[in-house]
């Protein structure tokens, strides 16, 4: 476990806050020149993270995903539950209409996320 990490710990950090989501995406993408947190459930563990920066230029959205989630992979699943990305380029930023995707609907919300279950085939 990275010492960083284990220091917050034991510090006392149990469950993120927006503003600490917001210095970790700083920290992996530093070029960032906008970075949007949404907490979905208020619980502190599911995130809607929005992430424009020319870092994703020429790259394709998993790459570009990688990138956080390689430097949220400690927290994962312990402090941060669930964390929907939005990896922007600032041209894409332009034309993206801002909707934040929420995978289990709740009063705060009005989304809805109907899943797909893929099974073996039964002989």
């Amino acid at each position: 476990m990275p010492e960083r990490i284990q220091e917050e710990r034991e510090e006392g950090m149990n469950m993120p806050t927006v503003e600490w989501m917001e210095d970790e995406v700083r920290k992996a993408v530093p070029d960032a020149i906008e970075i949007t947190v949404v907490d979905l459930t208020g619980g502190q563990d599911h995130f809607h993270v929005r992430i424009v920066s020319p870092t994703f230029e020429g790259m394709r959205p998993l790459p570009r995903q990688r990138i956080l989630l390689g430097h949220f992979k400690p927290y994962i699943p312990s402090e941060v539950h669930a964390l929907d990305l939005k990896c922007l380029t600032p041209e894409q930023a332009t034309k993206d209409d801002g909707e934040v995707f929420h995978p289990h609907p709740n009063r705060r919300t009005g989304a809805e996320f109907v899943g797909i279950n893929i099974r073996p085939k039964e002989e």
